[in-house]
């Protein structure tokens, strides 16, 4: 069984071969957690991927250079270090990556913090990777040769296709497993077993959603609005709306007289955002759009449907409990209004993951969590930050599900 390399070098190479290398103690000192090599080299790869014109082509990099920068690497590894004297954090071990498709960047968030963590890891590239992904793969590659060969031995990114073999020789040798990707994903990779003292870590389908304050909205400045508008276009058109965090409806929360006015001004502010930006959306995406729009409106969850071109599709709900939780293309704004907060609480399942805001108090947004009572929703965010990563993610705190924890008693 071969697989293909894709960091630290490139070309084929044998799956025992690759077993072999992650298994083996690397020449020197093991990594450890917070490990300074590693430290140094994701200062690296966050300066390259910081670069004008790497941000310029790829605005969603610049988050992920943000993200690794020396300083949140450095808060990040304390915390792991210094928790507890009594309570010494040490690697998991090897850890299994199985990132999705559809999000270029999620790949290298959950591999960094697990390398931060001081875990041998391999990563499984989708084989449909490009653009984004390619371009980290390329960064990372720069950067590994000015980093201590420690990174290069214990730290792998592979691509093989539809291989159960391989899925089942390093699901069984790893410490640790991480899935993303959707029930789909988590139900086939969880046919191959784990070895008795492994787990799972698994990201299933997620929906979001956003909610906009009337009121809120009416005390802002101008200045305030438009920030708001650029920051809800972000969420929605990075990743093609697909990701689980990107938000699949929009709730006005307010008496309907005063929702309408807001509304008509956030479409505005919207589609000149997306003419400023240059956002495009192909033909194919286009098509794809209309078909599921279409069919919304045919099966009767649709009371009004309007394109601006390709690029924005505004829907009005007939019925504002049962929101869109699946994918409907890129550029697709499900519009519902709401009294209140309380309403939306309502509609929360388990499956949501995001809520992004404009417009609320902090007071209001820990009712409205109160309100949904643990039957969903990992985090609120404000709008622009839906698809900011932060170690916490799902419910999971990752920097402690990469490592184990070893106490010390006098």
């Amino acid at each position: 069984m071969t697989v293909t390399m894709r960091f630290p070098d490139r070309g084929e190479r044998s799956l025992a071969d690759l077993l072999a290398q992650l298994t083996a103690d690397p020449d020197g000192k093991p990594l450890a957690v917070g490990d300074p090599r590693i430290r140094d080299f994701l200062a690296e790869v966050a300066g390259r991927l910081l670069a004008p014109k790497m941000a310029r082509r790829y605005p969603e990099l610049a988050s992920l250079g943000f993200f690794l920068r020396r300083a949140e690497v450095d808060r990040m590894a304390r915390r792991l270090i210094g928790e507890d004297p009594l309570v010494i954090r040490v690697p998991r071990g090897l850890v299994f990556h199985v990132p999705p498709a559809n999000v270029d960047t999620v790949f290298v968030y959950s591999w960094a913090l697990s390398a931060l963590a001081g875990n041998r890891n391999v990563v499984r590239i989708s084989s449909r990777a490009a653009g984004a992904a390619e371009a980290i793969l390329d960064v990372l590659a720069e950067s590994v040769a000015q980093a201590d060969p420690v990174v290069a031995h214990t730290q792998l990114m592979i691509t093989y296709g539809r291989d159960d073999e391989v899925t089942a020789a390093l699901s069984a040798a790893c410490d640790l497993r991480v899935i993303w990707g959707g029930d789909r994903s988590v139900t086939e990779l969880r046919r191959h077993p784990l070895a008795p003292l492994a787990r799972d870590v698994v990201f299933p389908d997620r929906s979001s959603f956003a909610l906009l304050g009337v009121s809120g909205w009416r005390r802002a400045s101008d200045a305030q609005r438009r920030a708001a508008v650029d920051g809800f276009a972000n969420d929605v058109y990075w990743f093609d709306q697909a990701a689980c965090s990107s938000p699949r409806a929009l709730y006005l929360v307010g008496p309907p007289g005063d929702a309408e006015g807001v509304l008509d001004e956030f479409r505005g502010l919207l589609a000149e955002a997306v003419r400023r930006r240059g956002w495009t959306v192909d033909a194919a995406m286009a098509v794809e759009k209309r078909v599921r729009l279409y069919g919304a409106a045919a099966d009767g969850h649709v009371t009004d449907l309007e394109f601006a071109g390709n690029e924005l599709a505004w829907l009005r709900l007939a019925d504002p409990t049962q929101p869109p939780r699946g994918w409907l293309g890129a550029g697709v704004v499900p519009v519902a209004r709401v009294d209140s907060l309380a309403d939306v609480a309502k509609v929360i399942q388990r499956r949501g993951q995001t809520v992004s805001d404009f417009g609320f108090a902090l007071d209001e947004l820990r009712e409205f969590i109160a309100a949904v009572g643990g039957r969903g929703i990992d985090r609120v965010v404000p709008f622009g930050q839906a698809l900011s990563f932060a170690p916490v993610w799902d419910g999971y705190d990752l920097l402690t599900e990469f490592t184990r924890a070893t106490t010390l008693r006098g």
